[in-house]
């Protein structure tokens, strides 16, 4: 893989894991736009798996940075359920548990069908009908005049979400978009689903890149990939420490209308390239 290569995709991945744009959609589209094959050959599925292992820990590393003082206190508080045996009597310690178990839908659908969804949805027809569509429900959720702020995060919220959060194994849903148009319809303000997605993030990119690693591991051959993961890794946790502060920063002054105008109009870019057979409509 040439670094250029390794650099492009590390941007595009901290960006848009973050960003509501979907990071799966966008590093399936950037290298079918350009007609890169990196991942070639019989082990080419594997390496691919592997290089995506560094872009996910990058963007882990970017989002728990962001969030340390926060995640120290989740960790503290929540913790305190294992060796004490009692319910959390602190916001934080509730919030902490009901985080993870909003992970529970997403974590074993993926678990389980993680290789069919890749095969029967990654082809640049569906991830540009994504784009679009869950583009247009992003939009209409976040008009929403909600009000609730992350301390009214609930149980029957958790559920909620991470049903939804489930959707975005569909490479052009966007885990983060997803998850923010659920926490929005729901009637958190805007900050605050920006904050619970984010925040909800974090156990989901961990899962992924553990159990990706172990995969990683076992295959093996990814020996030559490792000065392009390194690279990777370094440039997906700086576009993604920018695109958390960014997007914080935005909701603040400004709606998500940005994001839907993009998302529908790189959505139109792929369905025309391919009605013109510039590319071909095949998984990548």
């Amino acid at each position: 893989m040439p670094i250029v290569h390794a650099i492009v995709l590390g941007v595009v991945q901290g960006f848009s894991e973050f960003l509501p744009i979907s990071s799966s959609g966008h590093l399936l589209f950037v290298p079918w736009l350009f007609g890169w094959e990196d991942f070639g050959g019989a082990n080419g599925e594997s390496l691919k798996k592997s290089f995506d292992v560094a872009l996910h820990l990058g963007t882990f590393v970017a989002v728990l940075g962001y969030f340390r003082k926060e995640v120290k206190s989740y960790v503290v508080e929540g913790t305190k359920l294992v060796f004490t045996r009692t319910k959390p009597t602190t916001t934080d310690g509730r919030l902490a548990w009901l985080f993870v178990l909003a992970t529970v839908p997403a974590a074993a659908i993926g678990a389980l069908f993680e290789d069919k969804i890749d095969t029967a949805l990654g082809t640049p027809f569906i991830i540009a009908l994504s784009l679009i569509g869950f583009g247009v429900l992003l939009g209409w959720a976040d008009r929403a005049a909600g009000k609730r702020e992350i301390e009214d995060f609930q149980t029957g919220d958790a559920l909620k979400v991470g049903v939804a959060q489930a959707l975005a194994l569909n490479p052009g849903t966007s885990r983060s978009g997803i998850t923010m148009t659920a926490a929005r319809w729901i009637g958190f303000e805007r900050e605050a689903a920006v904050r619970i997605s984010f925040v909800m993030s974090l156990p989901v990119i961990f899962g992924a890149v553990v159990f990706k690693m172990l995969k990683m591991f076992s295959d093996g051959g990814y020996e030559d990939l490792l000065l392009p993961m390194a690279v990777g890794i370094v440039t997906s946790c700086i576009a993604g420490l920018i695109a958390v502060w960014g997007t914080i920063k935005l909701v603040s002054t400004r709606n998500l209308m940005p994001f839907v105008i993009y998302r529908i109009a790189v959505g139109v870019v792929m369905l025309i390239i391919l009605a013109a057979g510039w590319r071909d409509n095949i998984a990548v």
